[in-house]
């Protein structure tokens, strides 16, 4: 029922534009190269401007930004939507999944004037493509005295816990389990569905072992979500009265699950406004809007990226490359 409403939605939003002189063509709509994207309104389907959706934001008390890692069209909207947020409330808190918890000190002595960007970039473990995508947010935060909060859990604990499992952390030494949430393994039954869904593709199997190393790769996912709703309340905690932007890739936040259900599940009052990315092949005729309105109250439109590799071999050496040094992790 909900598909038909959207559906209406569209159809009559074309319809009157159309009257007006200003229908939409896949030329208007499609967005020209990889710094480009198209804002659409879930609700009505209809495209809006940067304008519309700061508007229809700027109350909310988190907003959320799903995006593509490392795709230039996320960092770029992501850049503007802070500016523009900023600009009409100057009580703004960044929160950031691509920093976890043992960064925050770097992150400080930056923010602070005491250390610089290749001590970042260092100090903090960065990801690599930092400069490229990440430096405009921190920039900005670092020129207007935002707080920023790294929101993610620490990569080593998240990989054990998919090695051994949940009981993982209780092994811990004391300060690096208060560091994580009380409960890291809260979940909601539709993100489960949605996680086993993705990686069962490529690992399905009714060897129980098998079966038992999904679970314990989907409770790394929920130490991660759960770890970056932790941030999130104590963002609002420690900086009353302000606004949270909250960065993650779209998994975790898409159709409202993930990071934003568990979120919602602990502080249910608050008003959470979530974007969310949508690829438009190339060969597609039309934006594919109607499967994709459930993933946000807003959508953005982008160019999809490029495959990484269309060698199956070379695709395998790559993949065991870039996980060799994470395998020497000790747990």
């Amino acid at each position: 029922m909900t598909a038909i409403k959207h559906l209406l939605a569209i159809s009559a939003s074309l319809f009157l534009l159309a009257l007006s002189g200003c229908a939409l063509t896949p030329n208007t709509l499609r967005p020209a190269t990889f710094y480009d994207s198209q804002l659409i309104d879930s609700q009505s389907g209809q495209p809006v401007s940067l304008v519309d959706v700061v508007n229809a934001a700027m109350h909310a008390d988190v907003v959320v930004i799903g995006e593509h890692h490392g795709h230039q069209a996320s960092h770029l909207l992501q850049a503007r939507i802070l500016q523009q947020l900023h600009n009409r409330n100057p009580n703004v808190v960044l929160t950031l999944e691509q920093f976890d918890l043992n960064s925050q000190s770097a992150l400080n002595d930056y923010l602070a004037g005491i250390t610089g960007e290749t001590e970042l970039v260092k100090d903090a473990k960065a990801w690599d493509n930092y400069r490229g995508s990440y430096r405009p947010l921190i920039e900005y935060a670092l020129h207007h005295k935002l707080p920023v909060l790294a929101a993610n859990a620490p990569a080593d604990i998240v990989r054990c816990v998919g090695r051994q499992g949940p009981d993982y952390l209780t092994r811990l030494a004391d300060p690096q389990r208060r560091q994580l949430p009380e409960q890291p393994f809260l979940d909601t039954p539709a993100y489960r569905k949605k996680f086993i869904a993705a990686i069962s593709s490529s690992h399905g199997s009714n060897d129980p072992a098998i079966a038992q190393r999904m679970d314990n790769v989907y409770k790394a996912q929920l130490v991660r979500d759960n770890t970056m709703a932790d941030r999130i309340l104590q963002a609002r905690k420690q900086h009353p009265g302000h606004q949270v932007l909250h960065l993650t890739g779209t998994f975790h936040s898409e159709q409202k699950l993930g990071t934003v259900a568990l979120l919602k599940q602990r502080a249910p009052e608050l008003s959470v406004v979530v974007l969310s990315p949508v690829f438009w092949p190339e060969d597609g005729a039309k934006p594919p809007l109607l499967e994709n309105l459930n993933k946000g109250d807003f959508l953005y439109l982008i160019q999809p990226l490029p495959p990484e590799f269309r060698n199956s071999d070379r695709r395998h050496k790559a993949m065991k490359e870039r996980f060799k040094d994470r395998s020497g992790t000790d747990c």
